[in-house]
């Protein structure tokens, strides 16, 4: 009657829950503060994805927030999610709902695990925050925070490139300059213009060891932006090339995105430019055209020839050049004349639509593909020959990630794992102790044990465990357990982390509860209760040995029908209706008995997670 009992009640909870919340964001008893996003997934070949972790940053709006006016707090920031859409980690609380951009992996640094991303600047009336570039390490911990230390505005959000070994970074420059319009055949007058450009940071101390601007260097004939007659703009200027993105070879050169002028500029480390691919003014035959790119990456380059990539957005707010945008592998040969560039590689967005804002293309170690396409978070593997592995987006419409990637990673929190218990019942002799369970950012984890103590500083006693199947794991366990702690195992049994020593919440009214009598539970005995159990268990096991169980209703076999139940109450989460739950549970109750054995038998009461509606992860579609 008690497993029957919890069950409604768990099933029950999860509509009524599932009512409450928002669709396209999740929940959790554990860090109830967080509101993660949902993703919506399709595989269509999904033993050819590279492995890996998902990482996006979300936001909101593209500006710094008024405080005032923020999202719900916790929901913008940057996320890890598994291949699932399982949430890994949720960084949205570090940073007061700040939008972070550019977070991912940064895996060449050693050989720990760590994180980069750009935190943007504040919304301060005197611009005192002028964001900052920052390093984690595996522990989620600062290493590195980078401020600007030259005479820029802001930190700008497009670029955070961690080079290799991790002593330096690049990123972009926005300097608004004065300027008389030679350029347009108009000497006489004169605008403020927004420069674009790059700065190499030292990573401990944001000292500034490399600028280049376009200041001088691109004229402002070069824009898609500015025409010949274009009047002269004030302060801050006109936005005339829209740096994006930056990279550095083993050269010691730059590659240099610029959206406005459509145009990738190779830079030497003196400050010159080499050549332009792409725009008014390309150095190159070209084979294929692009337009408003975004994420230019060198993956090979020598003095002679280079592969590069990027997101070919090939539209912006305006109009669009092309009828979908695409990631672009192109090979570069500077040894003829004129230099050659060629596509090896095209990989159009899966649904034929534009992305005309943001974005990033990222070649994968095992030869696969990872788009990100920017709005509501819209990403794609393709393998080798293009061939589409997966897509996914953000079930909200509320939301997008500047880029995204997908890296291998190490998680290794250093705060413990985090443990809500609560104690349920209608009498003493039937009280159940519901334990929730997570670690944020933890990747290692495969099972979790569950203690309880007579007292806060008691010996613990092992009543259960479960494996880890998704972010927030549930465990139900007998009896009024007061003071409880939770410990981490991987998947060979080694310890990984503990939790802290927790009190059992408790109805604030007992009677209001459910509780049948007007006194006060008191908590049981873990040690007395569980070694009780065990020893009943054996003397169980003993007596059905010599039972001959075609002559009892045991002969229904108590696993299957654990999993009948338990198939029953995914019908009812996924129909959300009572009315189907209370007849499922009627027509299965000829087999609570076994299934009370069944459960009984087993020493650690290792229930599988029965997870709420919010967190449990969804099937994923195919085709």
């Amino acid at each position: 009657m008690r497993f029957t009992t919890v069950l409604l009640s768990l099933a029950f909870g999860s509509v009524f829950a599932e009512a409450e919340n928002d669709d396209d964001l999740i929940s959790f008893v554990t860090l109830p503060k967080v509101r993660a996003l949902k993703f919506d997934i399709t595989y269509q070949d999904r033993d050819a994805i590279a492995p890996g972790y998902w990482f996006v940053a979300p936001y909101g709006v593209i500006d710094p927030e008024v405080p005032t006016q923020q999202w719900k707090p916790c929901q913008v920031g940057p996320y890890i999610y598994d291949t699932d859409g399982m949430l890994i980690w949720a960084g949205s609380c570090m940073f007061d709902n700040r939008n972070v951009f550019d977070f991912k992996a940064a895996n060449n640094i050693d050989d720990q695990s760590h994180l980069s991303f750009i935190l943007q600047h504040a919304f301060h009336d005197d611009g005192s925050d002028k964001g900052y570039g920052y390093i984690l390490d595996q522990h989620y911990d600062e290493e590195y925070k980078v401020p600007v230390t030259n005479n820029l505005g802001a930190f700008n959000m497009h670029e955070f490139n961690v080079l290799d070994g991790g002593k330096t970074a690049l990123a972009c420059l926005y300097r608004s300059e004065y300027t008389d319009l030679s350029a347009l055949g108009r000497p006489e007058d004169h605008s403020w213009i927004v420069s674009g450009g790059l700065v190499e940071l030292d990573t401990k101390t944001g000292e500034v060891l490399f600028e280049w601007s376009s200041f001088n260097n691109v004229l402002v004939d070069e824009s898609v932006k500015v025409s010949t007659d274009s009047p002269g703009s004030g302060h801050p200027g006109w936005d005339y090339i829209h740096v994006n993105s930056a990279d550095k070879n083993t050269l010691g050169d730059y590659l240099l995105s610029a959206r406005f002028t459509g145009t990738l500029y190779y830079i030497s480390k003196e400050g010159e430019i080499v050549w332009r691919l792409g725009g008014k003014y390309s150095d190159f035959d070209m084979d294929f055209t692009f337009s408003k790119q975004h994420h230019a990456r060198f993956l090979e380059s020598n003095a002679t020839h280079h592969l590069i990539s990027f997101l070919n957005n090939a539209s912006d707010e305006g109009g669009n050049e092309e009828n979908a945008s695409s990631a672009l592998y192109v090979q570069l040969d500077t040894t003829v004349s004129p230099m050659t560039a060629r596509v090896v590689r095209r990989i159009n967005r899966p649904d034929n639509g534009l992305t005309r804002l943001r974005g990033n293309v990222q070649a994968l170690p095992n030869g696969n593909t990872f788009v990100g396409w920017s709005e509501r978070g819209y990403q794609s593997e393709h393998a080798a020959d293009g061939k589409l592995l997966m897509e996914a987006k953000f079930a909200s419409t509320r939301f997008s990630s500047y880029r995204s990637y997908k890296y291998p990673f190490t998680g290794r929190p250093s705060s413990p794992p985090d443990v809500v218990s609560s104690v349920y019942g209608t009498s003493e002799l039937d009280m159940t102790t519901i334990f929730h369970v997570s670690w944020n950012g933890a990747t290692d984890v495969a099972s979790w044990r569950f203690y309880a103590r007579a007292f806060e500083g008691g010996s613990p006693v092992l009543v259960g465990e479960t494996l880890k199947t998704d972010f927030e794991t549930m465990y139900i366990a007998e009896g009024y357990m007061d003071w409880v702690s939770v410990e981490a195992v991987d998947k060979d049994g080694n310890h990984l982390g503990k939790s802290e020593v927790h009190k059992t919440m408790t109805p604030g009214n007992w009677q209001h509860a459910g509780f049948q009598t007007e006194s006060t539970p008191g908590p049981d005995d873990p040690a007395a209760l569980y070694l009780i159990e065990e020893q009943e268990d054996n003397d169980d096991e003993h007596d059905m040995g010599d039972m001959d169980m075609d002559d009892t209703e045991s002969h229904l076999d108590p696993e299957k029908a654990a999993k009948a139940v338990e198939k029953a109450y995914e019908m009812v989460r996924g129909v959300g209706g009572l009315l189907i739950f209370i007849l499922l549970a009627c027509s299965l109750g000829g087999l609570v008995a076994g299934i009370y054995y069944y459960l009984r038998q087993r020493r650690l009461r290792a229930y599988y997670e029965v997870p709420s509606d919010e967190t449990e992860r969804q099937p994923l579609e195919s085709s």
